[in-house]
């Protein structure tokens, strides 16, 4: 009885879906929410005001980084979804550990925001960039392994897949790794490959 239930678990592809536009709904409305406006007792004028905003540039900076990270994600979580056929229990598990990554996600920007300078605030970060990739790379390898894409899916749309989020986590990587250097250049090259991600593509060129 048990080998029949787990093999009709988690074949709706499409309560998957509105689970995850559920949860990245929420998680990008929490990284507004979390921005930390000046007080009252803070601005006593239009200057004092411009000084406080001036004043919230690593929040501003975090949650622009971690818009575009949830964007990008969301994006690949959809195209993968629009290519299979049909779920299942292990498949909707591993999307269940990709959308606990993404829950993460205003925690470690929060974090970002607070101690942009520091390199273990910016590393664990990037982990949590890390780990939704790895989630959705892991995701595609299981349903190209067992069959679960749709007969349209051609070998040019896997290797694209794969490629890209492999691409992206390296470049990623390659930001995380220039903390050493600078906290500033290392957040400012991650932004650079979000940029790409999300908009280079409308001019026919992008790095991945």
């Amino acid at each position: 009885m048990a080998a029949l239930y787990n093999a009709i678990q988690g074949r709706s592809l499409e309560r998957l879906a509105a689970l995850s536009d559920g949860i990245f709904a929420v998680a990008m409305t929490l990284l507004v929410l979390d921005l930390h406006i000046p007080t009252r007792e803070m601005v006593r004028s239009e200057v004092g005001l411009l000084h406080a905003l001036a004043g919230m540039a690593p929040q501003w900076i975090a949650y622009l980084m971690s818009f575009l990270t949830l964007g990008i994600f969301w994006a690949g979580q959809q195209t993968q979804l629009n290519h299979i056929r049909e779920g299942s229990r292990d498949l909707t598990w591993i999307h269940l550990g990709f959308l606990f990554a993404v829950t993460l996600m205003p925690l470690s920007t929060r974090l970002l925001a607070e101690f942009i300078e520091l390199r273990g605030a910016l590393v664990i970060y990037w982990l949590n960039i890390l780990l939704p990739g790895g989630m959705l790379y892991w995701s595609w390898r299981y349903v190209t392994k067992h069959g679960l894409a749709k007969e349209e899916t051609t070998a040019e749309i896997h290797g694209a897949i794969c490629r890209r989020i492999l691409i992206a986590q390296s470049l990623y990587a390659f930001g995380a790794l220039l903390c050493v250097v600078s906290n500033y250049l290392s957040i400012g090259f991650i932004v650079l490959v979000q940029l790409n991600y999300a908009i280079a593509p409308r001019f026919g060129k992008r790095l991945g």
